[in-house]
């Protein structure tokens, strides 16, 4: 079986809430994080809304000094910085000062693009011939790594420190790979989580797909459906999430709370096969990583209180739920409860399952389970599958015992995360 694996501190940035504290109110609230902007409406965007965490001046000094923020324009950087720098406080841990770093700890920070502002702005440097005044961070900010860079650097952390990459799954796929390291005993603790950039540079490929919402551009709270009649297209968002995760023993060793258990889970790839593309999944690849999630967590379907899904808003939702019944072999009002955190945020891309993991675990310390906002009519092919009261429309507060987690992505790649309420 390997170590056992708990959360101790996690960390967020989201568009309904940047820090802990403010993200947990916004689950229970179910504030929409999602705003206009005027910039996008500037560009003719056909969607012109999105999920963008707010990030005040006191929060960007307390999370960086003045030298780290000269020339710092990586958006992905600052939200993966922050939520990654705040699970760590939050575990109880101190940054060091120590010339040795921390050989028992290790990162694995994930993202999909990252520093594109950077890019941008080295680009109209060099085409105009200055490339001297492109400043000394720009290849760290544009880096796949700058953000498990930063994050190492500032931690002193000296066991594997890595970024990894898979689109949508990124976030669940980094958990499930620091969580695989400390059960194997390649570590003690892992920093993990992903973020991801903001703005039109990064969204502008989606609303050339034309798979954006272009109907709600002046009522943004209403206009990411998942799971309703009325789901037009995902919303999208940035921002980042983090969790610190710990050998049980070495947390109950130094005292610490724990907010959670990792039971395990599964990743895999559809190979772009069958009804797999690209863009799509694969069916099949989707219902074996469901199962094999809950086979070597050491679990069964029916002990699943919850499910939180991937669930983006779009006519791929319905094959969502369908793969779900047909992996869990659960249908109707014994289907357990599910939400989708995109209500609220958006389709947070990359950093979606690390914010969307945070939300997971929150629900289960503290005993609730969050509404799914904007989906009074549910699509009636969903309807079909699985009872209304298994889709909250308001928060609900309940005692979660186990969780599962999904995140799927383009590529045709999966990741499910099993969580469960920790017991000694």
């Amino acid at each position: 079986m390997g170590k056992r694996v708990v959360i101790t501190g996690m960390g967020v940035a989201a568009p309904n809430g940047v820090g802990l504290e403010n993200f947990n109110s916004s689950l229970k609230a179910m504030k929409s994080g999602i705003q206009f902007f005027p910039e996008l409406e500037k560009l003719k965007f056909s969607c012109q809304i999105g999920g963008k965490p707010e990030i005040s001046e006191e929060i960007l000094n307390r999370y960086f000094t003045p030298l780290q923020l000269r020339g710092l324009k990586s958006s992905g950087i600052i939200y993966g910085v922050i939520s990654g720098t705040e699970a760590w406080e939050d575990a109880g841990l101190k940054i060091s000062k120590e010339e040795s770093p921390d050989w028992d700890t290790g990162i694995i920070f994930g993202t999909g693009i990252l520093g594109v502002d950077k890019f941008r702005e080295a680009i109209h440097l060099i085409d105009e011939g200055k490339t001297r005044r492109l400043g000394s961070t720009s290849v760290v900010q544009t880096m796949a790594s700058g953000i498990s860079a930063y994050l190492g650097g500032i931690l002193g952390c000296g066991n594997q420190v890595t970024t990894n990459s898979s689109a949508c799954t990124t976030g669940t796929e980094a958990l499930l790979m620091g969580f695989e390291r400390i059960q194997t005993g390649k570590a003690k603790r892992m920093l993990v989580g992903s973020c991801g950039d903001h703005g039109p540079y990064v969204w502008g490929g989606f609303d050339a797909m034309r798979i954006l919402p272009n109907k709600f551009n002046k009522e943004p709270e209403n206009a990411s459906k998942p799971m309703s009649r009325e789901a037009a297209g995902f919303v999208p968002g940035s921002g980042a999430g983090a969790l610190v995760l710990e050998d049980l023993e070495v947390a109950l060793e130094r005292g610490a709370k724990i907010y959670a258990e990792v039971l395990g889970g599964d990743i895999n790839s559809g190979g772009q096969r069958g009804e797999g593309s690209m863009t799509a999944a694969n069916n099949e690849a989707v219902v074996r990583c469901i199962q094999k999630a809950i086979k070597n967590s050491g679990i069964t379907a029916d002990k699943i209180d919850a499910v939180n899904g991937h669930l983006t808003a779009t006519t791929k939702d319905a094959v969502e739920i369908m793969n779900w019944t047909e992996a869990l072999k659960l249908k109707g009002g014994s289907f357990p409860f599910i939400n989708s955190l995109k209500g609220m945020t958006g389709h947070c891309l990359s950093a979606s399952g690390s914010i969307e993991s945070v939300a997971s675990v929150l629900q289960i310390s503290n005993n609730f389970i969050f509404g799914n906002l904007n989906c009074e009519e549910i699509h009636p092919e969903i309807s079909d599958l699985i009872s209304h009261k298994c889709i909250p429309t308001t928060m609900l507060e309940k005692k979660i015992n186990i969780l599962a987690k999904a995140s799927f992505g383009f590529g045709d790649v999966n990741a499910v995360a099993i969580f469960k309420r920790y017991k000694a």
